[in-house]
């Protein structure tokens, strides 16, 4: 007869302990950017709620805006570095494709020799990566984890381009997670559509670039398609979210959906019929959309703006390129 496997087992339930913050350095008014494309201040305020956006250093890149995020959220947690077991990083902007931005983070955060890995689910990367470190703390796996969201975008939009350059920036948002003895994080409904791949997403490959057959490959979306997949269908995933959480949206203190576009997410809320009371992310305004990173930047936000939410519900949900999706309710640290 066949020995039996040992099994590991962790904590019936986890939830965020702190969150840290990068942004980039530089703070670009939308009169920066409407020569290229031909616009105005007015329009993109219109369009999008944009007045400004942050963008990084020409020297400082995504694994930069990581460890500085990471290392608030973890002196923050109270969390000696050395107990942290697990890095999850999500970006679409490493500057390399290996190694990972997650090893290196870890290493200069003091969690060497943590678990380490990057994901790529864009603007839906950080609640993907929320879903997989609560799962592996309750499995045992791990016992503390560190996720951020790191982009910088700025690297790979053309000036030029009227369908995404003006709405994006750089930064970090970090969220360290472990035990709780009360549920902290409410179960993923999280989900993709492959067959919408060309809506959001680079213009080329970077074989084709080497071979001199394009141009450096930047971001492009067909915007009124994004819109309306966003507007229609993540209402209804905000919704499943809250029900496979077993609330109501009159539980909810907040609600931090990715800051793609302010019409969005003023579209959200009414159609969620969030109350008055529910205090609502708007970093999309002075910070832009940093994909990965904009749903722990506007977290981060809210908490230093709002301390009294501590303790209570948050519905997050992210949604871009892929097209991928995820959404929970956390309690907020």
């Amino acid at each position: 007869m066949s020995a039996t496997l040992a099994q590991a087992t962790g904590p019936a339930y986890t939830r965020i302990y702190s969150y840290g913050a990068a942004r980039g350095e530089n703070a670009v008014p939308n009169d920066d950017l409407i020569g290229p494309i031909d616009s105005s201040d007015e329009w993109i305020r219109q369009r999008t709620g944009i007045i400004t956006r942050v963008r990084a250093d020409k020297d400082t890149d995504a694994i930069d805006l990581a460890t500085t995020a990471a290392a608030e959220a973890i002196e923050k947690a109270g969390v000696p570095a050395d107990q942290v077991d697990l890095v999850i990083v999500a970006t679409v902007s490493n500057p390399k494709q290996t190694p990972s931005v997650s090893a290196i983070v870890a290493d200069r955060v003091g969690a060497n020799p943590a678990a380490a890995y990057d994901i790529n689910a864009a603007c839906a990367g950080y609640a993907y990566a929320i879903a997989q470190a609560d799962a592996l703390i309750k499995a045992g796996t791990a016992r503390y984890a560190l996720v951020i969201g790191t982009e910088k975008l700025s690297d790979i939009v053309d000036p030029a381009d009227r369908s995404i350059s003006f709405l994006l920036g750089d930064g970090a948002g970090a969220a360290l997670i472990g035990p709780s003895d009360t549920p902290g994080i409410s179960p993923a409904v999280w989900g993709s559509d492959g067959s919408k791949a060309d809506a959001v997403g680079m213009n080329a490959t970077l074989t084709e670039f080497r071979d001199g057959e394009v141009p450096w490959p930047t971001l492009r979306q067909e915007g009124p398609t994004v819109f309306r997949w966003a507007v229609w269908e993540m209402a209804k995933v905000a919704r499943e979210a809250l029900d496979r959480a077993g609330v109501e949206p009159s539980d909810i203190a907040a609600f931090i959906p990715h800051q793609a576009n302010m019409r969005i997410i003023d579209e959200f809320a009414k159609q969620l019929k969030l109350p008055e009371t529910t205090v609502i992310a708007r970093d999309i305004e002075t910070t832009g959309n940093t994909s990965a990173a904009s749903i722990p930047l506007a977290s981060h936000r809210l908490m230093a703006e709002h301390p009294e939410l501590s303790g209570g519900l948050a519905l997050q949900i992210g949604f871009g390129a892929g097209l991928v999706f995820a959404a929970q309710v956390v309690v907020l640290p």
